[in-house]
């Protein structure tokens, strides 16, 4: 099984989609997961929470627990299940509650400045 690291990203990381920043953040985590690529989670409080509607998708991760997902809608598309948050994580990813990620695509771009 893979260790779970957080630290807090630095700089200012920002998430961009459909011609609008999503999120804008200082205080940003990044989540090392064994070999994966980093993950960066941005503060709840950080998110243009707006852009963002809720999917009945759900995923289940053993070392972190249970991901809800959102599509992100901008004036020109929708990105089914683009971000996910855990609600109530597992102990070992306490830190990332009320933190969502997103994934980095064609679409959305997920970038330090």
């Amino acid at each position: 099984m893979s260790d779970i690291r957080i630290r807090k990203a630095e700089g200012t990381w920002t998430v961009r989609a459909g011609g609008a920043v999503l999120a804008e953040s200082r205080d940003a985590l990044e989540l090392s997961e064994g070999d994966y690529p980093f993950v960066i989670y941005f503060p709840r409080e950080d998110v243009a929470m707006a852009f963002l509607d809720r999917t009945d998708h759900a995923t289940h991760c053993p070392k972190k627990g249970d991901a809800s997902y959102y599509s992100i809608v901008t004036k020109s598309s929708e990105l089914t299940n683009a971000a996910w948050s855990y609600e109530s994580p597992l102990p070992e990813a306490e830190r990332i509650k009320d933190h969502l990620a997103f994934y980095a695509s064609d679409s959305v771009t997920v970038e330090r400045v």
